[in-house]
């Protein structure tokens, strides 16, 4: 399977595990790092997800896996939340994050730099905007490497 397959295939089995558990599904990656293959799921809640419901999401997960038993290679699941600096990829996670702070990277500089931070205020398929010190700077996705949830 691919790497795209499996981060499908895992979301698949976890969501109902997600939904019924009153949480949210925020990622799921599929990464090698070294030698060792790695299915990260990161979930959040209302005021923060805890390590019981990780391990809650986890087992409940790996039955559903081992069930499944279409991931050829051996992996490490790790659950978890996705962090004060998590990426944001997806409209659902802009919805949510509108007005807080955030840090924008670019592939290529705008005005002489690769990196912004600001409030995000707005955001469309195309673009996002962010409120830079009274100053809305609106980007190309396209353009952009990624955007974090910033820690002040």
């Amino acid at each position: 399977m691919k790497k795209t397959e499996i981060e499908a295939h895992c979301t698949e089995l976890v969501t109902p595990i997600i939904e019924a558990g009153g949480f949210d599904l925020w990622d799921v990656e599929y990464v090698k790092e070294g030698q060792d293959y790695y299915l990260r799921v990161y979930a959040d809640k209302e005021g923060g997800i805890e390590i019981d419901d990780c391990v809650a999401i986890s087992r409940a997960l790996e039955a559903k896996l081992d069930e499944a038993d279409r991931m050829k290679d051996p992996y490490i699941l790790e659950v978890s939340s996705p962090g004060l600096t998590r990426a944001l990829k997806k409209d659902k996670e802009f919805s949510r994050c509108i007005g807080r702070p955030v840090d924008i990277k670019l592939y290529k500089q705008v005005d002489g730099s690769k990196e912004y931070t600001g409030n995000l205020s707005a955001f469309t398929e195309d673009t996002l905007t962010i409120d830079c010190e009274g100053n809305p700077l609106t980007f190309e996705r396209q353009n952009i490497s990624s955007v974090r949830l910033a820690f002040v």
